[in-house]
């Protein structure tokens, strides 16, 4: 039954916007389940969702993967001004270089943008290591990540 009510909200979320817990088990009811608030409630936190903006005001619930890439960009270009402090490369290697514990948040918005030449992203504490496709591509991602630092 969980597993059915909780695939019934994902189906229900990327149907149509629903901004509340109440218009969530409204549509659920809808479907013939009842539920509680207080499983709803788990549901949404054991299926990872969260809260975006609509563009006519307001929010609603959508899987994590699914931000506007706008979002993400500006995410991107904040997180480079505020704590990336170099950038270098060799080969299809980028190296980042950001200020002490910030790798993980840099490397997180990176791999957000799902770049199809980007392999894979790696972080410590202060450096992460971008592996990309192809040697050619390389140069091209690079100049992508000075545009976020303006």
């Amino acid at each position: 039954m969980k597993a059915r009510r909780q695939a019934l909200i994902l189906s229900i979320i990327r149907e149509k916007p629903i901004a509340t817990q109440e218009e969530l088990g409204e549509a659920l009811r809808a479907e013939g389940i009842e539920v509680t608030q207080a499983t709803l409630s788990r549901d949404i936190k054991e299926l990872g969702l969260i809260k975006i903006p609509v563009p006519e005001g307001g929010y609603r619930y959508a899987l994590p993967h699914e931000r506007p890439m706008a979002d993400v960009l500006r995410r991107a270009e904040r997180l480079f001004e505020d704590a990336v402090v170099g950038v270098d490369y060799t080969e299809n290697l980028v190296i980042i270089k950001t200020l002490s514990g910030a790798a993980n948040g840099v490397a997180d918005v990176l791999d957000d943008l799902e770049w199809p030449e980007v392999v894979g992203i790696l972080a410590g504490d202060d450096t992460i290591l971008m592996v990309v496709r192809r040697r050619e591509q390389t140069e091209e991602i690079v100049e992508r990540l000075y545009r976020f630092r303006r």
